[in-house]
């Protein structure tokens, strides 16, 4: 796994566990066999067996739930099932069904087949088909087989574990070009009750804001009322998943489902006070953090870019200028060879939807190497770029730009664009 550094804040601790650190959760992962891998001679691979790509979170009362989608207008089939079902349930869940290696995205039996999986799931756990909630991702356009699902189906709800044993399997279920499984966990206290929030993610490529960006499943044992926990998820997602950027391209799948089982039995939040403020953090820690991971571990990437803007005087501001700096493709290769060519952030900050004066933005390039100025007042200064190189060749990158002297700030998260970006994507359904 590559090492990437946590953030975190007061008031919270890293824990283990992902999506089975809350109280109530259970969770396993299987190789079910949805896509077969063949040799050059035509026989199946070795490797099939090896990658988990069937999951299942399940929990143990009906939680409050909550979830945010991808803004593509062409959705897949899993996106309309889960949408139906909350819909149903007035926010409810129980339970979570994905798959790797498939996204039943267009296919004219796609709904069928996402149902399918949500009513294997409810008759092996003994729960309602509405109360699961059903996830799919790999390639677009291939019919999913539903087979290899029904018959793994049954073992594994049978064998989920609520330990980090579990959690990690099923995070291993839903990478698809993913190096490494992305899990974290923060423990954090609400009127006097230790509660705890976790979650897995997976995305490498096609990932592009706005929401979801990629497949995302968290876990609580916070009492928070469904309004609430929309409110808190929409609210955070706006400045975590939705200010990332692999490649300009946004999926077909994208979502992010939130589950609260309020067994830490804090007082229920049922408005914005400062519990809520609270568990807004808690989730915030989560997500933010995952969101840097999806970024470092973008498809061929080699570094982790993050851009956060100061001096703005609105979010909105703040952010679209994040944004366009790490989705710029120029910058992106830059960063790739270690370039300190600033004129590149300058032109992506120049054609960001926001207000601001040129003559008032200063960019500092920063690493674990240091950190050196090479613009103020929009326009260049001198520095070492002996110094500059250095800097950037670490595999953590900030960018750090002010744009006036606004008080608010915002950060967006990508990566380097590689040689093997397009390796990667040029035989992607082989």
């Amino acid at each position: 796994m590559k090492d990437i550094k946590k953030i975190i804040y007061e008031g919270y601790q890293y824990i283990d566990g992902g999506v089975c650190a809350a109280k109530g959760f259970r969770a396993g992962g299987v190789y079910c066999g949805i896509k077969k891998t063949m040799t050059p001679d035509g026989n199946e691979s070795p490797l099939d067996g090896v990658k988990n790509d069937l999951t299942v979170v399940a929990a143990d009362t009906l939680c409050n739930a909550a979830a945010v989608y991808t803004q593509n207008k062409v959705k897949g089939a899993p996106i309309l099932v889960m949408q139906r079902h909350l819909k149903a349930t007035g926010g409810k869940a129980r339970a979570l069904v994905a798959n790797s290696k498939n996204a039943n995205t267009c296919n004219a039996d796609g709904e069928t087949k996402a149902e399918a999986m949500c009513n294997l799931t409810a008759k092996a756990l003994g729960v309602k088909p509405e109360e699961v909630m059903v996830m799919s991702t790999g390639v677009i356009g291939q019919i999913l087989p539903i087979e290899p699902i029904e018959q793994a189906l049954p073992n594994l709800c049978k064998n989920l574990k609520a330990d980090a044993e579990g959690a990690h399997e099923a995070a291993l279920a839903i990478m698809t070009t993913d190096t490494f499984p992305k899990e974290i966990a923060v423990e954090f206290t609400l009127g006097g009750k230790t509660c705890h929030l976790g979650g897995m993610a997976k995305g490498s490529g096609m990932i592009h804001p706005n929401m979801a960006t990629t497949l995302n499943c968290i876990t609580t044992d916070a009492a928070i009322s469904v309004e609430m926990l929309q409110k808190a998820l929409s609210d955070v997602v706006k400045v975590t998943y939705n200010c990332l950027s692999i490649d300009g391209d946004q999926s077909t799948n994208d979502t992010c489902l939130l589950m609260a089982s309020g067994l830490a039995e804090n007082a229920e939040i049922t408005s914005e006070s400062e519990d809520y403020e609270i568990f807004c953090r808690a989730l915030y820690c989560v997500m933010m953090n995952l969101t840097r991971m999806l970024a470092y571990d973008g498809e061929g990437a080699t570094k982790l870019l993050e851009c956060t803007v100061s001096g703005a005087d609105t979010l909105q501001d703040a952010i679209a200028v994040a944004k366009s700096v790490v989705c710029s493709p120029l910058l992106k290769c830059a960063m790739f060879g270690a370039d300190a060519n600033w004129g590149r952030v300058l032109c992506a900050i120049g054609y960001a939807p926001a207000e601001f004066d040129i003559h008032k933005v200063a960019v500092t390039l920063a690493s674990r190497a240091g950190s050196v100025e090479v613009c103020k007042n929009g326009a260049g200064v001198a520095f070492s770029e002996e110094k500059a190189k250095k800097i950037l060749l670490e595999d953590e990158i900030q960018i750090l730009v002010t744009i006036g002297d606004g008080a608010v700030s915002a950060t967006a998260w990508g990566c380097d664009l590689t040689y093997d970006y397009i390796k990667i994507n040029g035989d992607y359904r082989s």
